[in-house]
């Protein structure tokens, strides 16, 4: 990035540059956050499911609604990958916990790909 000054100011596309880095920090910054409390749900439910089946499907219930706001999220409308890895978590986690367990997944599996969002907001 160039050094600038009174004489060398910012241009317009430099400025859209710098901001839209930014933005997108700050996106995947959001995303992270909400997949790390769609996780702390998912790890309530594995941890309750057998204790307290009650609790685990309200923890579940909270989980889907999660990923159902994060899916509205404007913001993630602009990337439809990020989309669809939104919704496909959804799915693998609907169907571990409600469904037939088509994708074979964990407990752990599930707890392993959370954490990495947990990590990443730190």
């Amino acid at each position: 990035m160039r050094r600038v000054t009174p004489s060398a100011p910012v241009t317009i596309d430099e400025l859209r540059q710098m901001l839209g880095a930014d933005m997108h920090a700050d996106q995947d910054a959001a995303l992270a956050e909400q997949l790390g409390n769609i996780g702390s749900e998912i790890s309530r439910v594995a941890r309750w499911q057998s204790k307290n089946p009650a609790i685990a499907e309200g923890a579940l219930h909270r989980a889907l609604e999660l990923f159902d706001l994060t899916l509205d999220d404007p913001r993630l409308r602009q990337s439809p990958a990020r989309l669809r890895e939104v919704a496909r978590a959804r799915e693998v986690v609907a169907d571990f916990f409600a469904g037939p367990n088509e994708y074979q997944s964990t407990a752990a599996s599930l707890q392993k790909y959370f954490d990495a969002f947990v990590s990443l907001r730190r």
